[in-house]
């Protein structure tokens, strides 16, 4: 440390006896010295045991404009054009307007002053008084130099119109003296040497006290990621419940089963590139099942098992198309067209856990690609009230005590329902997910029996990670900007703390 650093830090210390409490913009008025620079010297006498006590408050308080710090090296604008005038004795108000910066402005305020005058007969300006005070520059300097109190409230009210000067929040410091509080520098020895021991010298030392509750260096080891802690915590939940895991290891789908087999149709808003990505290689697929494929065409184009379809010219190179998946219900259907290839059809609870993705602009809450949650349960003469119940029991298991729905549309399901949950924390019902049963031209299509029903929700990992680690930005969740003490401190997920 420097000796002018050491000088500096000892007249802190000095200020600090004398006034027993004081703040560092008192200090950096006094010490003239700049507001960050006493922010540096009160730090580095709070790292010292004892010496000071601190304790910290944020100030709305004032800072120059570049316009400001202009006026505070050249004068304001009305002394400028009073000063011209002087010098010329008078001038014509172009020649003013012309030789003098901001000669508007200076003008406008000098004449309101009554610093000088015009002759409308002539258009001469010439001054009234021998002489100015420049207030405006005597102003903005005591601002600069943090002494606020100099200034009345009405003329910062005025610089601010006048864009000198502008309000900004920091962080001031109170300082006061510390238990161990000093007038020296010295440090505190930090261990008992055999010389200090030998020659006596230890008595008359001060020594930095021991902490024996200190910890080690804590050990370098693997953390979980918030998302993969509430996706350990969900599959956990479904296994408990009953349910098997679906297989959803291809992020690459074809428009088919991704869109066509879920009965949504070709024109569909979601099936355009601003929606979807596309694959450019390999842009299509070489296999769909011929004949789910017929029966898709049929029930979109004809329309069957009592539907009239959509009454479109359905084709098949819309369909071939590869895209990265925008939900794991293609999935779903998958599954359920496997499960109809069985010589008895069996009931099914199962669940899937995987990523999806979607071209959406990047925002607080929206990521182009997240994970979804999914869950479906196939049986004989399921209805409505089956698919409440078994949302209730479901989210009851996450913590949400407080579910009502609300209903919606989706291409493939009839009824659907939004399902909103009550969050304590926040005071407000949260949209956590969407439900429905998946309609008849979607199961008979894919072959199932005809009083067999599928009932399905699904929600998103990242809403109840952002609720129970407290972000407002999904961002600050997911990329670049995550904080690790997040993944590093928490603990593993409890979803019942969510409520």
């Amino acid at each position: 440390m420097s000796g002018d650093t050491n000088e500096q830090l000892l007249k802190v210390l000095r200020i600090v006896n004398e006034k027993e409490k004081i703040n560092s913009l008192e200090l950096s008025s006094l010490l003239n010295l700049a507001h960050n620079s006493i922010i540096g010297l009160i730090k580095s006498l709070s790292v010292r045991d004892g010496l000071i006590e601190t304790e910290t408050e944020t100030q709305v308080t004032w800072e120059l404009t570049d316009e400001g710090n202009a006026i505070v090296n050249s004068g304001s604008y009305e002394v400028q054009v009073f000063n011209y005038l002087i010098t010329n004795n008078s001038a014509p108000l172009p020649d003013v307007m012309k030789n003098v910066p901001n000669a508007k402005i200076g003008f406008s305020k000098a004449m309101a002053n009554g610093w000088i005058k015009i002759d409308k007969s002539n258009n001469t300006v010439s001054t009234v008084v021998d002489n100015v005070v420049d207030l405006v520059k005597a102003d903005l300097e005591n601002i600069k130099n943090n002494d606020f109190t100099a200034v009345s409230a009405a003329n910062k009210i005025d610089y601010k119109k006048r864009k000198l000067i502008k309000e900004c929040s920091i962080t001031v410091y109170k300082v006061s003296k510390g238990s161990s509080f000093s007038l020296t520098l010295e440090k505190g020895e930090t261990e008992l040497t055999p010389d200090m021991i030998s020659s006596g010298s230890w008595k008359t030392k001060t020594f930095k006290p021991y902490n024996f509750e200190a910890l080690g260096i804590q050990t370098p080891r693997g953390h979980l990621h918030p998302l993969l802690k509430i996706r350990d915590e969900f599959r956990r939940i479904f296994l408990e419940l009953g349910y098997t895991e679906m297989w959803t290891s291809n992020y690459i789908a074809s428009s088919f089963w991704n869109f066509d087999a879920l009965f949504q149709p070709q024109q569909h808003p979601a099936r355009d590139a601003h929606d979807t990505f596309f694959l450019q290689k390999p842009k299509e697929t070489n296999f769909i099942p011929e004949e789910i494929c017929k029966r898709v065409a049929t029930v979109h184009s004809k329309g069957a098992y009592g539907s009239i379809g959509y009454k479109y010219e359905w084709d098949i190179k819309e369909a071939k198309k590869n895209i990265l998946r925008t939900h794991t219900t293609v999935n779903s259907a998958r599954t359920l067209y496997n499960l109809c290839h069985n010589k008895e059809f069996k009931p099914i609870k199962m669940f899937s856990i995987d990523r999806v993705f979607r071209n959406e602009t990047l925002d607080a809450t929206h990521l182009a690609e997240f994970n979804q949650i999914e869950g479906l349960i196939a049986d004989y003469d399921l209805s409505l009230g089956d698919l409440i119940g078994v949302i209730n029991q479901f989210f009851n298991k996450i913590g949400f005590d407080k579910v009502k729905f609300k209903p919606a549309y989706n291409p493939y399901t009839e009824p659907s329902m939004e399902i909103f949950c009550y969050h304590n924390g926040l005071q407000k019902w949260i949209e956590v997910g969407n439900s429905g049963m998946f309609r008849p031209e979607m199961l008979l299509t894919l072959g199932l029996p005809p009083n067999v029903n599928v009932i399905a929700w699904g929600l998103s990992v990242e809403r109840p990670a952002m609720i129970k680690y407290h972000f407002n930005n999904i961002r600050d969740l997911v990329g670049p900007k995550v904080q690790l003490s997040t993944i590093y401190d928490d603990p593993i997920a409890q979803m019942k703390s969510l409520s």
